[in-house]
């Protein structure tokens, strides 16, 4: 069957889809890697990990579809701008809903049950990349992948697209963070310029915050 790569707007209906779709797509995303190692974690079900590689990797997958589906049906669902491809999904915050996207107590227990001895990590990483985020108004791009089996489709691009265009319509610029040095020059080409770098605490990767100008870097043909 093939796919297409037209955006649509993701409901809390497709979150386990979207889920499963973000998990395969930051599988080697370093700051995945980081939050979620390979091996068993608090939220892997009895018996579901042996210690070879595939159920191992399995129950990997499986902590991470759990949590970009917990984000997006907590947060983004609620108070971004979600869309989503056949292969692709991102979540974006239009101006004036940062305060609201932050996650309540009750979505950061269910987050550090999934993230097991990790979510310390996790809290003190969430909390330098927010002293890092601009003060005037933008929209931010807070999470955007497709998987790597669509790749070369123009699934990301699509939705990347999709929410340049809401940003320029409003004549604001963009924000990002990316946590994968390869995807810098996909970001650069749609007209993002890297700001500087950003040393996660506890030994973590780096980040390099990223803004586009209002209508800025079209690519030719975009």
């Amino acid at each position: 069957m093939s796919m297409t790569n037209t955006p649509k707007p993701a409901t809390i209906d497709e979150a386990s889809r979207i889920g499963r779709i973000l998990a395969l797509a930051f599988d080697d995303d370093p700051m995945m890697r980081w939050f979620f190692p390979d091996g068993p974690g608090a939220a892997d079900v009895a018996g579901g990990v042996d210690g070879v590689d595939g159920p191992r990797e399995a129950a990997r997958e499986a902590r991470l579809a759990r949590y970009f589906s917990t984000i997006f049906t907590r947060q983004y669902a609620h108070h971004g701008v979600c869309e989503y491809t056949d292969a692709a999904a991102a979540f974006w915050v239009p101006p004036g809903a940062a305060d609201k996207a932050v996650p309540d107590a009750a979505t950061v227990e269910e987050l550090s049950v999934i993230l097991g001895d990790r979510a310390p990590l996790f809290r003190r990483a969430a909390e330098a990349a927010a002293g890092e985020g601009p003060t005037e108004p933008h929209w931010y791009l807070a999470v955007i992948g497709a998987d790597p089996a669509a790749q070369g489709q123009g699934q990301g691009a699509a939705l990347l697209r999709s929410g340049l265009a809401k940003a320029d319509e409003a004549a604001l610029p963009v924000y990002l963070e990316s946590s994968k040095p390869a995807n810098l020059p996909f970001y650069e080409h749609f007209g993002f310029t890297v700001l500087g770098e950003v040393q996660l605490p506890g030994g973590g990767p780096t980040l390099w915050p990223m803004r586009r100008a209002p209508g800025g870097g079209r690519p030719a043909g975009a």
